[in-house]
């Protein structure tokens, strides 16, 4: 019954056997961690399920899904970050810490969103704004690997122009540290 309406609201329903094999019932197929983290980036609402139970267990695989990427790649969490969180457990405050993180994360996206707005809307005024829009791009392609789903909703960078577009790149960003440093003045 609970995966019935959780069809409804398009929530995907990821069954967990004991096993540990996970199996996406809207594909029909098993999945893994890396599937559930690419999903979470696109902005696809799942539900992780235990098989036998039918438990909710999303928490616990977010979780898995964070000491997954902190050990494999670049670490998000700084360790004082960790530590302050680990001893909020069984303080007083720990109700509220749910909240204010999720506040935090809201504000951070707005504030991004923000910023990137403004940026474009400078770009506007400027006699080098297909420089400065090329450059863009290329900022958003770097973004888009350094902050998964950052990229969710934004334009794909522009296409490199015919030539040899690492020259081309090279002497634009040698452009670009020439304003900079005359700026910095």
């Amino acid at each position: 019954m609970a995966e019935a309406a959780s069809h409804d609201d398009n929530t995907v329903i990821i069954k967990k056997y004991a096993n540990r094999r996970l199996y996406n019932t809207q594909s029909s197929s098993y999945i893994t961690l890396e599937h559930l983290a690419k999903m979470t980036r696109e902005g696809v609402d799942y539900k992780v399920l235990d098989a036998k139970s039918g438990t909710d267990i999303t928490h616990t695989i977010l979780t898995q899904i964070i000491m997954e990427e902190e050990s494999n790649g670049e670490q998000m969490l700084p360790v004082n970050f960790l530590r302050e969180l680990i001893s909020m457990y069984g303080n007083s405050m720990q109700s509220l810490i749910p909240h204010y993180l999720e506040a935090s994360m809201e504000n951070f996206r707005a504030n991004q969103t923000k910023l990137h707005k403004a940026f474009e809307d400078s770009l506007g005024n400027n006699p080098l704004a297909k420089l400065a829009e090329q450059n863009m791009a290329m900022f958003k392609a770097a973004a888009a690997a350094f902050m998964p789903g950052s990229e969710k909703g934004e334009s794909k960078p522009a296409a490199p122009a015919e030539g040899d577009d690492l020259s081309a790149l090279r002497d634009q960003m040698a452009e670009i540290q020439k304003r900079l440093d005359a700026l910095g003045k």
